[in-house]
């Protein structure tokens, strides 16, 4: 549908507005925010922010369930969360002036712990500092505008697996976490059992989350993970500890990042894998958002790099609070949906994050197999990333593949992303198309050929 012209845009023309008389100054939320530029208002700004909100606002639980796993204290973990998500979401609004959220990613938190720190045995304090380093080389390529060169130089088959591996490997946390799959000597994975009471609920929520975000009901992903929790109290013996209080201490987290640790040579290939993570989340996902408001001009966004600073400085911003990397929210596309087109949306969401902090008791009674649900759902949503994949072309599709399939079956990301690197250089090589490899492809196969072959063990 064509859009009308500026002339014709209601509280934009001047055709009314009588001789010799000044208009009306604009206010300062219309400076900042240009809502009428957009064609939007205050009301329906917020009503996008609110649903925003909704849609996200799993990550205040399942977030400190993930890094909890990593031995990181929960209570600053949540809020950590919640003032990371805030001060990213808040730059993203002010700065950027995007109706873009942000907040702690999904993947990036389950790398962070069951690889990095449960996996590879590194203290979650080096890990803080990882997060960190590669919140200041997302930094750098920013400023000195390099991301588009980096972003150019990966295939578009290797870009979407990462997205599509992550949703495999969250999808074997979350299964794990509800008890429906378990360990086996003999087949090295199996069905759990299934009668207790934490697999039964996962599976009803998981059914609950599906319908109602079918039937498009805002927040099918909290009302599902509270409906779990509600039910853990009568059939699997959990306990009440109320729902408001005074904020948590930030103090067990709050600047415990170990950069010196972090600058090991056995931790160097996970900040590649956070830096390339987070480079390829963000970009996707800020794109895929614009072009939903219909805020990209001519395929771009004009203000990206300003959108990238606001996600590179958030995540130096969340290593220093106690939490993994932050990135953009593709559940911002419903506040879109809702109408939000300018950083005042996002602002509201901010401004939500900070009123969560006074449920942290509610949030601790919230156990891992109530958020295992969201997590399978979100799992499921990452995967229709892999349509984008030219299926007929064989040098696409197996690296692709191997990218996706090597993040679950080696429980590691990096190893995932290492697989598809090495096998797309690799193919493209023995089939006599190694001229159309970006340079990039070769020097980032072959960092993780040396991690593989130089640093065992990590």
């Amino acid at each position: 549908m064509s859009m009308p012209e500026p002339a014709s845009k209601p509280g934009t023309s001047t055709a009314n507005v009588p001789q010799g008389q000044p208009r009306a100054a604009p206010s300062v939320i219309e400076r900042v925010f240009r809502l009428r530029e957009h064609e939007t208002d205050v009301r329906t700004e917020i009503l996008a922010g609110i649903t925003t909100f909704l849609t996200m606002a799993y990550i205040i639980f399942v977030n400190p369930s993930i890094l909890g796993d990593a031995g990181m204290p929960k209570d600053a973990v949540f809020v950590a969360t919640c003032v990371a998500a805030a001060i990213g979401t808040l730059i993203m609004g002010f700065y950027a002036n995007y109706p873009i959220a942000m907040a702690p990613g999904m993947g990036l938190n389950a790398y962070f712990a069951y690889t990095v720190v449960k996996g590879m045995g590194f203290p979650w304090e080096a890990a803080l500092g990882a997060v960190f380093i590669s919140g200041c080389l997302f930094l750098l390529v920013t400023l000195f505008r390099v991301r588009e060169m980096i972003v150019n130089g990966i295939p578009h088959s290797i870009r979407v697996a990462i997205t599509a591996g992550i949703g495999l490997f969250l999808a074997i946390v979350a299964l794990k976490n509800a008890g429906i799959v378990a360990a086996s000597p003999a087949t090295l994975v199996t069905i759990g059992d299934l009668h207790q009471p934490s697999a039964v609920l996962a599976i009803i929520g998981f059914f609950v989350i599906v319908a109602l975000d079918h039937l498009r009901v805002k927040g099918a992903i909290l009302i599902g993970i509270l409906l779990t929790t509600l039910l853990s109290f009568a059939f699997a013996g959990n306990t009440f500890h109320g729902v408001f209080s005074a904020p948590p201490s930030l103090s067990p987290t709050l600047f415990k990042l170990d950069i010196s640790a972090a600058l090991s040579i056995g931790i160097i290939n996970v900040v590649l894998v956070f830096f390339l993570v987070e480079l390829f989340d963000a970009t996707g996902t800020l794109m895929g958002v614009a072009n939903r408001a219909g805020l990209l001009k001519a395929g771009k966004m004009d203000r990206l790099n300003k959108a990238l600073m606001a996600d590179s400085t958030a995540i130096m911003a969340g290593s220093f609070l106690g939490t993994s990397s932050t990135t953009a929210y593709i559940e911002s596309a419903s506040g879109v949906q809702a109408g939000g087109r300018t950083g005042l949306t996002a602002v509201t969401v901010a401004v939500l994050f900070l009123a969560a902090l006074f449920i942290a008791p509610l949030a601790g009674t919230v156990p891992a197999y109530a958020t295992a649900p969201a997590l399978l759902y979100v799992s499921c949503l990452m995967l229709r990333e892999l349509l984008e994949i030219d299926w007929n072309d064989v040098t696409e599709v197996v690296p692709a593949v191997m990218t996706a399939l090597g993040m679950p079956f080696t429980y590691s990301v990096a190893n995932g992303v290492a697989f598809g690197f090495i096998s797309y250089a690799v193919l493209k090589l023995l089939t006599g198309r190694a001229r159309g490899v970006p340079v990039m492809v070769w020097i980032i196969a072959a960092v993780f050929i040396f991690k593989f072959y130089y640093l065992p063990g990590h």
